[in-house]
């Protein structure tokens, strides 16, 4: 079983930061992408930040410049670094493993529960 659990969400003014961590555990064998998304109430869930086992990072528009992922591949870890936070940020963000390969050799998706940030104007 793999469990994915998010730790950082909370409550910032405009222009504070926040860091949002997650630890991928279990039956883990590989995971080819680790990364951010986010929901904003009444609206589709949107890919923040991602980042694959060798290193290359992908971005939205939105967020360039002013957020920064990192993983940690021994660990199964990865962390959003979030600075000049905006209201229009303020949603439920979820971590990801994509392609996780468990030791039963099967490859899916996971997700973790999501964390709420509320960015205040």
């Amino acid at each position: 079983q793999v469990q994915l659990v998010e730790s950082g969400g909370g409550l910032v003014q405009a222009g504070g930061s926040l860091r949002l961590s997650c630890a991928a555990s279990g039956s883990i064998f590989s995971i080819d992408a680790m990364g951010w998304y986010r929901q904003a109430l009444g609206k589709q869930r949107e890919q923040v930040a991602i980042t694959t086992t060798i290193g290359s990072t992908n971005y939205a528009d939105s967020v360039k410049g002013r957020f920064t992922i990192s993983r940690d591949n021994a660990k199964n870890t990865v962390s959003l670094q979030m600075n000049s936070l905006k209201p229009e940020d303020t949603a439920v963000y979820y971590c990801a493993a994509l392609g996780l390969l468990g030791y039963n050799m099967r490859r899916s998706d996971y997700w973790g529960q999501g964390t709420q940030v509320t960015v205040s104007s």
